[in-house]
């Protein structure tokens, strides 16, 4: 008994000790880090991946339908980057509906009327390169796939600040920092 009693003990320290060990950061990709490789598939947009993003200054989101400040941001989009940046030809607008399918996203849309692609991500396949959890969540990216600013939640200051740099990155052939 004193033995099982111990084996349980150790085992309990050593899944405590896995825990701390495992990253309590839910970012996997931060500002200075390269984008890495996914690939969106939508019935109603098509086919989209990062190869697709190379040259182009990209403004990547993820977000969720039942959200709200993911609605902030999507409003924000729609209302002030869209108007600013979907004339311009290096600029790319990529937003992903974490855990969604195109179905869900058609949906939703019926009563938001959003004039830019949602793409579906219903695994987290694509999300999960990019973190853990947390959303929404929002990547500037430079014509390099070098990631400028990542962020979290939604902030209009902030918000701001990324449509300065996203000008500023469209004008420059060079990284601009936040």
């Amino acid at each position: 008994m004193k033995h099982l009693l111990t084996v349980f003990a150790a085992a309990a320290v050593m899944a405590m000790t896995a825990s701390c060990i495992v990253s309590k950061d839910p970012d996997k990709v931060k500002a200075g880090d390269t984008i890495p490789e996914f690939s969106l598939s939508s019935e109603v947009y098509g086919d989209l991946s990062s190869a697709d993003l190379e040259g182009k200054v990209t403004y990547l989101c993820f977000f969720a339908t039942w959200c709200p400040p993911c609605q902030l941001e999507l409003a924000a989009v729609q209302d002030t980057l869209l108007p600013m940046f979907q004339n311009e030809e290096d600029f790319r607008l990529v937003v992903v509906g974490r855990e969604h399918t195109d179905a869900d996203l058609t949906e939703y849309n019926k009563t938001k009327n959003f004039t830019f692609a949602l793409y579906p991500d219903p695994e987290r396949e694509v999300y999960s390169l990019f973190a853990t959890e947390t959303i929404p969540r929002a990547y500037l990216i430079d014509r390099d796939g070098v990631v400028v600013d990542a962020a979290t939640g939604f902030d209009e200051e902030h918000f701001a600040s990324v449509l300065e740099s996203i000008r500023e990155l469209l004008d420059s052939e060079t990284s601009v920092e936040l």
